[in-house]
């Protein structure tokens, strides 16, 4: 298991463990992290679990491929450089730590 620190919109950090091998969408649905509705359930068809990861992890991530940057177009909160879907970010040992901010909205 990693920690995984969310930072919603208003600033308020939570943290929640995620296991290795599933997807950051999948921890932050477990965790009951309000703000990744996760329509799709992962299928990378919504958006709904857009989030801005911070560096040094942003740089760690693979590159997002040509379906997830096509996603990232229909965001309801502007997409940013660092702007990734959390499912298609498989947690992995170098990612304890990992902290992402929530869009105000994913919708």
């Amino acid at each position: 298991m990693i920690t995984i620190n969310f930072i919603a919109a208003d600033g308020q950090s939570t943290s929640v463990q995620g296991k290795i091998g599933k997807s950051l969408m999948d921890a932050a649905v477990a965790g009951g992290i309000n703000g990744i509705a996760a329509d799709c359930g992962g299928l990378l068809t919504c958006a709904t679990c857009h989030v801005f990861v911070r560096e040094p992890y942003a740089s760690q991530l693979p590159a997002a491929d040509g379906e997830e940057r096509a996603m990232l177009a229909f965001t309801a909160t502007p997409h940013a450089p660092h702007s990734r879907l959390s499912c298609q970010i498989t947690l992995n040992a170098a990612l304890d730590g990992l902290t992402v901010e929530l869009p105000t909205s994913q919708y």
